[in-house]
């Protein structure tokens, strides 16, 4: 996961997916603001810059008081219920700590079935998790869901080693999500494994899901590898 034709370490575009935060104030919701910055995507690895600063967004608000806030603001209002959308205030608007639950995840490769990855409870597969072929294209496609309340910043991180030396870094903005009882889908951007004999072999990595908060909804530590061949099924 994360990989580039040549094997070289990069980071991937960050943009936002599934809803998007209408026009309006950007990325605030109650005069609280949550604009991203380099600084609100959190460090995924000890090794990186900064590791110790933290953005601060101010108290988290429940549902109803957001709604409460600047109601006398037309434009910030419709931008809030646009947000919001269908979202039932009564069941969920007392609620403080949004609750995302990653529901399944899958590997999809042009001209082949997906790979359907089990995630264990305590997020560490045993064993190898799963195979790619050398120079191969291949993406990472997920479902979450949102409950209780908004969830500001949601982004994915994913690291990888090969050896004890990392060889890839991933992030990416997924975006702001408000909750409801249908699934997100996202699908991150094609990849390419490397290729050679110094490519194959046994990987290690670190994949976590967070807010702009830091809270972490999932991480998932797992090793992998790429072979000359996919698995035969």
């Amino acid at each position: 996961m994360g990989f580039d034709e040549k094997g070289e370490e990069e980071i991937s575009e960050i943009k936002k997916t599934g809803k998007e935060v209408p026009d309006g104030p950007e990325s605030e919701i109650g005069g609280i603001s949550r604009d991203m910055s380099e600084h609100s995507i959190c460090p995924t690895e000890e090794e990186e810059d900064d590791d110790d600063r933290k953005i601060e967004l101010g108290p988290q608000c429940s549902l109803k008081e957001q709604l409460e806030k600047d109601k006398d603001d037309e434009s910030l209002r419709r931008w809030k219920e646009q947000l919001l959308g269908s979202v039932d205030i009564n069941s969920v608007g007392e609620t403080l700590d949004p609750e995302v639950k990653i529901l399944s995840l899958a590997i999809k490769s042009p001209g082949r079935e997906d790979i359907v990855l089990s995630v264990p409870e305590d997020g560490n597969p045993k064993g190898t998790w799963f195979t790619l072929k050398e120079g191969s294209t291949y993406s990472l496609k997920f479902t979450f869901q949102v409950a209780n309340n908004i969830v500001a910043g949601f982004k994915y991180t994913n690291t990888v080693w090969k050896t004890g030396v990392k060889v890839d870094s991933t992030k990416e903005m997924l975006g702001t999500f408000s909750p409801q009882g249908e699934a997100y889908t996202h699908e991150m951007p094609e990849e390419h494994t490397p290729s050679g004999m110094f490519a194959r072999g046994s990987y290690s990595a670190r994949t976590k899901f967070l807010d702009d908060d830091n809270k972490c909804y999932l991480e998932i530590n797992y090793t992998f590898d790429i072979r000359k061949e996919w698995l035969s099924t």
